[in-house]
């Protein structure tokens, strides 16, 4: 079959930025999908996009759908004919919609039955008569939060729509889309092309818009662009470039010719702190910040213009002049919040609302205060310096420069704290607090913002769960996940001795009476936490049944609880493994059928079986030595040791019997098994092992 190379392309006005890359991937794969619905074959599906358009690219499609032969049961022939041998309404109604005769029906015989059959022949439609519609039910899946109409139009799409271009090689396919009939010809830059482009074919698409159109479409091509003139204009000044996914993201969705141009600023902006500097930089300017080889931020900036200016001067001057206003705000706001210290705003906090039912961010501060001071001490920490952290941990929030950014919530604390005099360890917690921010971000440094950070998170879930408002969905609006991953990971990665439920419990203790509805509170936290390990440690590649027999010990301290997984992890690995599991199932079944009591102990007197002999003291000798070792979280060790049982619980199995008729020998041979399941489970629930 022939194939050729597919554009599809919409020309529109400039598209928001931040959503361009989604909008042209959910085309691209929309349209892919599509494709594969029709039984089109082809090679390959790209998206394109540009400020002024999004496009699929798709290699060697095939010029039509295969011929394929369609099968259409009829009735069974039981049904079709009567006891005459006649042709019933049903099989003639059956036959008269297939364009047959019941003579030319063929007969399907199965071991249920026989049925009439038709077999047709149905030749593939061309890529001509296909695409408008696949073109049009892949546009109408690209997501669009907000559409609109423009001119005359009754259509709706995320901005107004110029030009459809859908190009079949160097054919084009007639299609109306959007309102708009297709053609060949596309925008090219909005000031440095002199009107539409018109594209031969498919295959010259990128190179005609760039070389006539001065438009890079390939967005990958553009944004790799963008990085390397970006980190060649930093190191020509000596710099490095400060260069997040995001922001050049942004700046590759702006820009479709990009020229990239190296400013500056006065020094004595840089008594500002650097993160106030760059946030604004970044956020409002979409500059790329420049900081010097040992990280601190240098008085230049590099931006990425959308015009390839003959007087380049003129475009740094005008970027210079704009960027001054907003680091001038920055240094004054500074210095205004300077003037008063973080201690002075704390009685402001009373005016902002944390949350109706759960009081103001003093009543907020107040508790973690006192939550930080509890897990500072269970940490040998400082609980007077944790608790000084928590009352200030939200002033910052009251100041001019974090009203103005805030992104630069935290850290300014901490700039202001040192300003106070306040100890280092309070200044340092104060950004610590909202560690982690994002997945992979650092953790907090100290045990002082180790015990905020925690106490932040904590009192956030056992409040917000107090009150019944457990995250539903998709909907999780106080980010209770996040609150509980990144408390989970400081407690995991840190190695720290604290217990959810003593945290939960504390944290449930600061509030005040009858102020929390939920009385579950405090097991629906630690479930909820707990719950959060299944999908991170799946993450790490931990299967499933690992982490089902951890969280079936309900372990409550996130430290031992990481240890288990890895040391049932190692478990699965040995040898004797999958005979332990199933082993510890049989062990487990049985009891589950015992009625009454069974004994603490194991009576030897009533030891008779050579195997029954051997397991007991073999039972014996091994607790005696994982004993300690699960004492001291060293599970993988003990696990280690309770493997070497494999074959004397084999030879019990096989050649002992434990449900005897005499009863006090059955009741100890289920005092063995009861002993065995014991020191098995003590780490994990061995027989949830697959």
């Amino acid at each position: 079959m022939n194939t050729e190379n597919l554009l599809i392309e919409l020309g529109t006005e400039e598209l928001p930025p931040k959503a361009l890359p989604k909008l042209a991937s959910s085309f691209a794969s929309a349209f892919e999908a599509a494709l594969t619905k029709a039984g089109l074959g082809f090679s390959s599906v790209k998206w394109v996009a540009s400020p002024r358009r999004i496009g699929v690219l798709v290699d060697a499609l095939e010029s039509a759908q295969p011929d394929r032969v369609e099968e259409k049961r009829g009735p069974s022939v039981s049904v079709a004919f009567d006891e005459n041998g006649e042709a019933t309404k049903a099989a003639l109604g059956w036959a008269r919609g297939n364009g047959i005769t019941i003579d030319q029906a063929q007969r399907l015989k199965t071991d249920k039955g026989e049925w009439l059959l038709h077999r047709a022949e149905v030749k593939g439609a061309s890529i001509q008569a296909l695409l408008p519609e696949l073109v049009n039910l892949a546009v109408k899946q690209i997501p669009i939060p907000k559409p609109m109409r423009w001119g005359a139009y009754d259509t709706e799409f995320i901005r107004p729509v110029h030009t459809i271009t859908i190009l079949y090689g160097a054919d084009i396919v007639p299609a109306n889309v959007l309102g708009i009939q297709s053609n060949r010809l596309v925008q090219g830059h909005r000031f440095h092309s002199e009107g539409l482009i018109s594209i031969d074919n498919a295959d010259s698409y990128l190179a005609q818009l760039e070389t006539e159109g001065k438009v890079v479409a390939d967005f990958a091509a553009r944004k790799a662009t963008i990085k390397q003139q970006v980190e060649a204009a930093a190191a020509t000044e000596g710099g490095v470039a400060d260069i997040d996914e995001a922001l050049l993201d942004e700046v590759t969705a702006l820009v479709e010719w990009p020229v990239t141009f190296v400013g500056s600023f006065e020094d004595d902006f840089l008594e500002v702190p650097k993160e106030a500097l760059i946030y604004t930089m970044k956020d409002n300017q979409k500059y790329f910040p420049m900081l010097s080889k040992e990280g601190e931020l240098m008085p230049r900036f590099i931006f990425v213009s959308n015009i390839e200016s003959t007087d380049p001067s003129q475009v740094i001057a005008g970027n210079e002049k704009v960027v001054r206003p907003r680091l001038a705000d920055a240094r004054f706001f500074l210095e205004t919040d300077k003037k008063k210290t973080l201690e002075s705003r704390i009685a402001s906090l009373a005016t902002v609302v944390f949350q109706q039912k759960l009081g103001t961010l003093k009543d907020k501060s107040e508790r973690v205060a006192l939550l930080a001071g509890h897990i500072a001490e269970a940490l040998n920490a400082n609980k007077l310096e944790a608790e000084r952290a928590a009352l200030l941990a939200k002033t910052d929030l009251m100041t001019e420069m974090v009203m103005e950014f805030p992104d630069v919530q935290g850290v300014m604390g901490m700039h202001y704290a040192r300003n106070d005099n306040e100890p280092e360890s309070v200044a340092i917690a104060l950004n610590e607090q909202y560690m982690p921010r994002y997945s992979g971000d650092q953790l907090p440094s100290t045990e002082i913002g180790c015990a905020l950070a925690i106490a932040e998170k904590v009192d956030t879930l056992v409040g917000i769960f107090g009150i019944g408002q457990a995250p539903k969905g998709d909907k999780d609006p106080f980010a209770l996940r996040r609150a509980a991953i990144g408390a989970l990971r400081i407690m995991v990665e840190k190695s720290l001795p604290l217990d959810l439920a003593d945290l939960a419990t504390f944290a449930l203790s600061t509030y005040a009476d009858k102020q929390l509805s939920n009385a579950d509170v405090v097991n629906d936290v630690v479930g909820f936490a707990l719950g959060r390990f299944r999908t991170w440690y799946q993450e790490q590649g931990v299967t499933a049944d690992v982490i089902q027999a951890v969280l079936a010990k309900r372990p409550t301290r996130p430290a031992d609880f990481d240890a288990r997984i890895k040391a049932v992890s190692h478990f699965k690995t040995l040898p004797q493994a999958a005979d332990l599991a199933a082993a510890n199932k049989r062990v487990g079944n049985i009891l589950a059928k015992v009625e009454g009591d069974i004994p603490a102990d194991i009576d030897n007197a009533l030891l008779s079986e050579t195997a029954e002999v051997a397991l007991a003291n073999a039972l014996v000798s091994a607790t005696s030595t994982v004993t300690p070792l699960f004492d001291q979280g060293n599970y993988q060790q003990a696990l280690i040791e309770l493997a070497d049982l494999n074959t004397v619980i084999n030879a019990f199995f096989d050649e002992v019997m434990v449900n005897v008729d005499d009863a006090a020998v059955r009741a100890n041979r289920q005092a063995i098994l009861q002993q065995l399941h014991q020191v098995f489970s003590y780490s994990a629930d061995i027989s949830l092992l697959q």
